[in-house]
């Protein structure tokens, strides 16, 4: 009795305390399952992205001044970087500046009179307007980091504070904020291209005037810091808008000659008033086109061909698989049209061409057994002729073929070997050093634009060869808008060895090749 009496006693004290001290909650049941960790994350990094973008948008833009003009700097999400310069309302210029998850936004608002007025006064400033423009955009470049590195910090915190109500947790979405844009910089910084503004692409009126970046011999020697780039850009942009009603002509330099490469024009009539603009815009010396000129091949279509004759230039023609024997024979009796055929080499405005023509005709866009054994025999004939020409001591330049596949035979033979045939522009260093450029269709693939959802671009390139080693500088890609469309991009490429390039997919089987049920173009 004793003992159970003394048990419960220290069991009424230790009560009595409880009561005292007070007692803790059991704990709570829950029902339902608490959230996962990585669905909280996943939240918290939307908060973070969607208050950072918020951030950017309403308080990251600087305005600065750069040079004569006042400019609007800010950074935009995107998937791919890279910088846009909008100059309104001439157009604007893209450039593959850097790979991040943010690109860099330049909006040229306006000319400051009294500053371009300056200008105008002491024409003696002009020559250190470049360094003026240097420091103003490093200057803006160093506001803007300061200024977006508040903004993305203050809109991901007060996005946070809205959402969790937790200081804590506002404060972790701000530090997350920081440390993305700080990933995205050093993205930027390792993956920096300051030889992009040599390859600007251009929009809107810009692209009527490639004198903004100069002629391909000065774009070699010139251009060599990106902070002298981008001042010559913006010099010769103040210089666009002096004269915006006006733009000012592409004026050609003694020391290069021009090549207008255009094909695959399949009787579309008005390719003949576009080449023309642009023999007399970039001042062209000579034409070359490699073939499907015509759809059918018929006499009934000779006519077309007419308006060849009065576009003042030389025109190199070889034969491709829509062309007949009778389109040669009509353009043979041309005064200025050089057919090419069998590896025949001439010499046309300074460069020596050969070339040799499809030896397929299949207007039908049939697909002919062993057809794609036929081109690369052909290309062999045309390397041949090369090896034959080299050895006499007179080299060709410049081969010409319709197809890609036999296009390729000739690596190792000539520098360049120009075709067309797919309808769309590529580049590729073929394996022993030759050059391979492929045309887009001139013509915007003829009728056959009509044929797709969306209408086939029209596409042309000037190529631009220097006068003493005949050796391909540089070119300009032109590409205007299809059927109903009237855009117009001009993309500015160098033929430097060590770039990266865009193949026209030599994996994809040829249109001609027995292994495709495609029909021919």
């Amino acid at each position: 009795m004793v003992r159970v009496f003394a048990a419960a006693l220290r069991t009424m004290t230790n009560r009595m305390r409880i009561r005292r001290r007070g007692t803790r909650p059991l704990p709570a049941l829950e029902l339902a399952a608490r959230p996962r960790p990585w669905l909280r994350g996943l939240g918290l990094t939307a908060v973070v992205l969607f208050g950072a973008w918020l951030g950017l948008l309403i308080v990251g833009n600087v305005r600065a001044p750069v040079g004569p003009m006042n400019t609007t700097m800010a950074l935009r999400p995107s998937l791919t970087g890279g910088t846009k310069i909008n100059v309104s309302p001439l157009g604007a210029l893209t450039l593959d500046s850097h790979v991040a998850p943010v690109r860099l936004d330049v909006n040229v608002d306006q000319l400051d009179p009294l500053r371009a007025q300056a200008l105008v006064d002491h024409p003696e400033r002009i020559s250190g307007l470049q360094d003026e423009v240097a420091r103003d955009v490093e200057h803006g470049t160093l506001d803007l980091a300061v200024r977006s590195c508040v903004a993305v910090v203050a809109g991901a915190t007060a996005l946070g504070l809205a959402v969790y109500r937790s200081p804590r947790r506002a404060l972790a979405a701000g530090g997350l904020a920081l440390t993305l844009l700080a990933a995205s910089g050093a993205s930027a910084y390792a993956t920096w291209n300051p030889k992009s503004v040599l390859e600007p692409k251009f929009s809107g009126l810009l692209s009527s005037a490639p004198a903004v970046v100069g002629n391909a011999r000065s774009i070699v020697s010139d251009f060599d810091v990106y902070q002298k780039e981008l001042a010559r850009l913006v010099t010769n942009v103040t210089k666009l808008y002096d004269v915006t009603s006006t733009l000012p002509a592409y004026q050609p330099d003694p020391s290069t000659i021009r090549v207008l490469h255009v094909s695959d024009i399949h009787l579309n009539p008005a390719s003949w008033k576009i080449i023309a603009s642009l023999v007399e815009q970039y001042k062209v010396n000579v034409i070359v086109d490699s073939g499907d000129t015509m759809d059918h091949g018929v006499a009934a279509e000779n006519g077309f061909l007419d308006p060849i004759r009065d576009l003042g230039v030389p025109y190199v023609w070889v034969r491709g698989n829509h062309d007949s024997r009778i389109t040669q024979r009509y353009l043979e009796r041309m005064r200025n049209v050089h057919v090419l055929d069998d590896g025949r080499a001439q010499t046309v405005a300074g460069l020596r061409f050969a070339g040799i023509g499809d030896p397929q005709f299949t207007p039908d866009r049939s697909v002919v057994p062993g057809g794609d054994a036929a081109e690369r025999l052909a290309g062999d004939r045309l390397a041949s002729a090369l090896r034959d020409q080299r050895a006499t001591g007179s080299p060709v330049d410049v081969a010409i073929a319709h197809e890609p596949s036999a296009a390729r035979e000739t690596d190792g033979e000539v520098p360049l070997v120009l075709c067309g045939h797919l309808h769309h522009e590529g580049d590729e260093m073929l394996p022993y050093g030759t050059r391979l450029r492929m045309e887009g269709s001139t013509g915007g693939s003829g009728l056959r634009a009509v044929e797709h959802k969306y209408p086939a671009p029209i596409e042309a390139s000037i190529l631009y060869f220097d006068r003493d080693s005949h050796r391909l500088q540089a070119w300009d890609a032109i590409k205007l808008g299809g059927l109903g469309e009237t855009t117009a991009e001009v993309s500015r490429h160098l033929a430097d060895e060590s770039r990266p390039r865009t193949t026209p997919s030599p994996g994809t089987p040829s249109p001609s090749s027995p292994t495709s049920s495609a029909p021919s173009p």
